[in-house]
């Protein structure tokens, strides 16, 4: 469920176009605000940053708006190579109406639990309630549907789950209520929303791409030293994004 093999971003965009959404806006908004610093973004994030006080005085929209910003390259590259991984399979079995309504509620109750729990001062971003809400719907299907998840997946959940909870006490600046929040926000919704969904199938995202009456044929599938390097090409974005999450989480441990 989790090894991405899509040919192409474009094949994975075509695919999962909310998860696609979701990181493209993440992304966008870091480079708005944090690295080119234009006063729209400077304008927006004040706007829309994680504030207790004025969640407190009103500004309930605070509650959502955090889950799309993101401090520096390592926080949301981090978070949007999660997505990447993780969200994809969700997408597909849940539908896009679904999976949005998932991603914004598990992230809403993390915030919520952010705002109940620490002060009034305290200030937040970040997607990773959002990303804990998605562990907590894995682990409702380990637990009680688990005919939607295959074994390997399973076990992969189980390890980053428990390594996770552990680095959210460890870290140091971790919004604790955000990661819990979120964690079991998405084991209770994880009731609702898994009805009538069926398991991941790998192949459904290729429909689009295969001809029910035609005979697909490659002239070049003998020619192995050719298709190595065009398949390193296509997916050198992904690879590059891996190795600077890999070296944001090695940063985060360490």
């Amino acid at each position: 469920m989790f090894i991405r093999n899509e040919r192409s971003i474009k094949e994975f965009m075509q695919s999962y176009p909310v998860v696609s959404t979701i990181v493209i806006i993440n992304l966008a908004l870091w480079l708005l605000i944090n690295f080119l610093q234009l006063p729209i973004g400077l304008l927006f994030r004040d706007w829309a940053i994680g504030y207790n006080l004025y969640i407190a005085a009103g500004q309930y929209w605070r509650l959502i708006t955090p889950v799309f910003l993101h401090g520096d390259i390592m926080h949301v590259l981090f978070n949007s190579f999660s997505l990447v991984l993780f969200g994809p399979a969700l997408e597909q079995m849940l539908g896009k109406f679904k999976f949005i309504i998932a991603y914004l509620s598990v992230g809403i109750i993390g915030n919520i639990a952010t705002y109940l729990f620490e002060p009034l001062q305290y200030v937040h971003l970040g997607a990773s309630g959002s990303i804990y809400g998605l562990f907590g719907i894995y682990v409702f299907m380990m637990l009680f549907r688990k005919e939607l998840i295959d074994s390997g997946s399973s076990q992969m959940i189980k390890t980053i789950v428990i390594i996770g909870l552990i680095m959210t006490f460890l870290r140091p600046n971790t919004n604790i209520f955000a990661h819990l929040g979120g964690f079991v926000g998405g084991l209770l919704i994880a009731l609702l929303i898994l009805k009538n969904v069926h398991a991941y199938n790998p192949w459904q995202r290729r429909r689009y791409d295969m001809d029910d009456d035609s005979i697909q044929f490659n002239p070049n599938r003998w020619n192995k030293k050719r298709i190595l390097p065009a398949k390193l090409k296509q997916n050198l974005p992904w690879i590059i994004i891996g190795i600077l999450a890999l070296f944001g989480l090695l940063s985060r441990f360490f």
